[in-house]
């Protein structure tokens, strides 16, 4: 009787007998599937995957586990576009063109796509950066933290480690607040129009999601209001085992599949199911900012990145040009291992601007005419831009064209073949896509741009570990927290070394200066221009920095210069609360934390912290000299230190500073 009903609920569902009898274990234990989860059965038997159900045991033998297995498989098909069907048909597709050697390149011949490139600090820059600004309270922003931070030798989620060890402050605390600097230096420009707060999704994983949750509510989320916020979880891919995209079971387990990462890529089609994009087009959302975890420039004063190079900049020349995607650059050097933005134009008229992976731009240039292949042009650098995958996109063409794809994005597969025949696997492996990839499914119309930094305020990404790190070539990038640390520090004191002023010209000045036209000596007019000026430009002097080496690792040691995003988000803010002639020492520490703190006319050598509330106006001059903080060597394999100290080789030991704490409102002056 058991086995007629079994028969005939098969037969309901359109399982044939040919089809059940390649999974005879399955039949056995169909009566503990609900429909639904038949339905997936009838899935996996039509996609060639009755070898899944080869060791199942007799039924009332491991009852629970094979529910559970069932609850997985329904797990891995809600969260992938177009389900698991979709997923192994695209498998098969994809490893069939990896075994044949296609190249998905061949067609197509790249060229320079148009976009802006950007000189921190002149007339340009801020131009863009006040549009920018102006823009920002209609953006969303979007950061994909996913990762653990093993790769750097850090057990803890990445985004809970400090951006830099002078004030302790975690990456996630710093995007965070200068997200809410960024939205209150909107509101002011706007007037007051933003009706709404700019929101705030994170990506994460099941790696991090707990603790990322616990780490924004232990620490009452940085001063974000939680309802900003929004946490989507990724969910794993099925491994594939074969040529055949057989899904690979769990070595450790019969009756689960084994899963892997499917790459930062799924979050447009996390946030095209959560709602989130036509929630924010309803509210009159205008962008989206996409950016990746460890970024420690990211957010610095415009300088977004070691990976966002330029926030309020990058959005003002995407209102401005009217991108559709903006990929933030950097200047690359010719075959550096970073991909290019590169537009490619197929035989058949098909164009795309898109990022080209350094291994696959060289000899896609040579093959389409480019004799010499990857190489510098005249400035030194390649003519294609450095990408870091950050993206910012236009809400209403993104929204348009995710409804397309249901949120999916091109994938690609990386099988480590065990010889040259190319039939078998060293390891399982999975389906994979990136974030960037997002332009290759875009229209011809697109208005698909870049933006580029300049390379002092570029790419610094914290993901190599110390032993890592020390194998790289001399006068490669590091990409560790040693280096990741430094480059915060170099930033801050180049930042500063670019703020100058010049003192307007009176009525008289202005005569004189024209008097060299009149045939009047140019030295002459100078001397009275000089005399008129006072002074005509004066700014900070920041010393040189020293070499030092820490894990291996030869690094500039410029002074630890740090400030909060709400003191300076923009380089016209520095400009406003920097004034006179100021010198830093290179072994000095400066920290700021306080909207309104102004640097006139100081000269360091130490350490100085001020912190003051909002409504306290501070203004630091003066002369300070102490014994200040000292940058002292850590054994990396010393278990004694914390693991944030060891992977970076240094600690700071705080022997003497001027700290001041400034908790009423009022005007203060600190000139020793």
């Amino acid at each position: 009787m058991a086995l007629d009903s079994t028969t005939e609920k098969l037969s309901k569902l359109g399982i044939d007998g040919d089809l059940a009898a390649s999974a005879p274990n399955l039949q056995k234990n169909i009566h503990l599937l609900s429909p639904q989860q038949i339905e997936l059965a009838k899935i996996l038997l039509e996609t060639g995957q009755s070898h899944l159900f080869q060791h199942w045991a007799e039924p009332g033998v491991d009852d629970e586990e094979k529910k559970a297995f069932f609850e997985q498989v329904t797990r891995l098909n809600s969260s992938y576009p177009g389900g698991l069907a979709s997923y192994i048909k695209t498998a098969k597709e994809l490893l069939a063109d990896s075994k044949a050697g296609r190249n998905p390149f061949d067609g197509f011949t790249p060229s320079v796509p148009k976009g802006e490139v950007l000189t921190f600090g002149d007339d340009n820059f801020i131009n863009f950066e006040d549009a920018g600004i102006r823009e920002a309270h209609k953006a969303a922003f979007v950061l994909v933290a996913g990762g653990l931070g093993e790769r750097l030798g850090y057990n803890g989620i990445k985004v809970a480690l400090p951006r830099e060890t002078t004030t302790g402050t975690c990456f996630l605390q710093h995007y965070i607040e200068s997200i809410l600097a960024l939205q209150d230096a909107s509101c002011k420009l706007t007037q007051g129009k933003c009706q709404a707060k700019i929101p705030f999704v994170i990506m994460t994983s099941d790696d991090t999601h707990s603790r990322t949750l616990q780490l924004l509510e232990a620490n009452s989320y940085f001063g974000m209001e939680p309802t900003q916020v929004k946490l989507l979880k990724q969910e794993k891919v099925a491994c594939l085992n074969d040529n055949d995209a057989r899904l690979a079971l769990d070595p450790h387990n019969k009756y689960r599949i084994q899963t892997k990462p499917h790459g930062h890529g799924d979050v447009h089609s996390l946030l095209y199911s959560s709602g989130l994009l036509n929630s924010w087009h309803d509210a009159g959302f205008r962008w989206v900012l996409f950016f990746q975890d460890t970024n420690g420039l990211l957010f610095n004063v415009s300088c977004l990145h070691p990976c966002l190079i330029a926030i309020p900049a990058a959005l003002g020349v995407s209102a401005a040009k009217q991108y559709h995607v903006n990929s933030l650059a950097v200047p690359r050097k010719a075959k550096e291992a970073i991909g290019g933005i590169t537009r490619l134009t197929h035989a058949d008229g098909r164009t795309m601007v898109i990022n080209v992976e350094y291994n696959q731009l060289d000899p896609l240039l040579r093959a389409t005419g480019h004799a010499d292949g990857d190489v510098n042009c005249e400035t030194g650098y390649s003519p294609f831009p450095g990408n870091i995958n950050q993206l910012i996109l236009e809400l209403g063409p993104y929204i348009e064209e995710l409804t397309k794809t249901g949120g999916s994005i091109k994938e690609f597969v990386n099988p480590k073949y065990k010889d040259a025949s190319k039939t078998s696997f060293k390891s399982s492996t999975r389906l994979e896509c990136m974030m960037q990839d997002y332009p290759q499914t875009l229209p011809p119309t697109a208005r698909v741009g870049f933006t580029v930094m300049d390379a002092w305020l570029a790419y610094a990404p914290v993901k190599n570990n110390p032993e890592d790190a020390a194998k790289v070539p001399k006068g490669n990038p590091y990409h560790s927290a040693t280096s990741g640390e430094m480059a915060i520090y170099r930033a801050n004191s180049l930042i500063l070394r670019k703020v100058f002023f010049s003192v307007s010209l009176n009525p008289f000045s202005l005569e004189y200066a024209n008097l060299s036209c009149f045939g009047v000596s140019v030295v002459l007019s100078h001397l009275i221009l000089g005399f008129y000026l006072h002074v005509s430009q004066a700014g900070v002097k920041v010393a040189d920095p020293v070499v030092q080496v820490f894990n291996g690792q030869e690094v500039e040691v410029w002074p630890c210069i740090a400030w909060k995003p709400k003191w300076a988000l923009t380089f016209a803010n520095v400009k406003k609360k920097v004034g006179g002639s100021c010198c830093i020492s290179q072994r000095s520490t400066m920290v700021i934390k306080g909207r309104n703190v102004f640097v006139e006319d100081l000269s360091l050598d130490g350490a100085l912290l001020i912190d003051a509330i909002d409504h306290a106006e501070v203004r630091i001059g003066g002369s300070i000299q102490n014994k200040g903080w000292t940058i002292e060597n850590v054994d990396y394999k010393d278990t004694s230190v914390p693991e944030e100290l060891r992977i970076r080789g240094f600690r700071i030991n705080k022997i003497e500073q001027l700290e001041k704490n400034y908790s009423e409102p009022g005007k203060f002056s600190l000139k020793p």
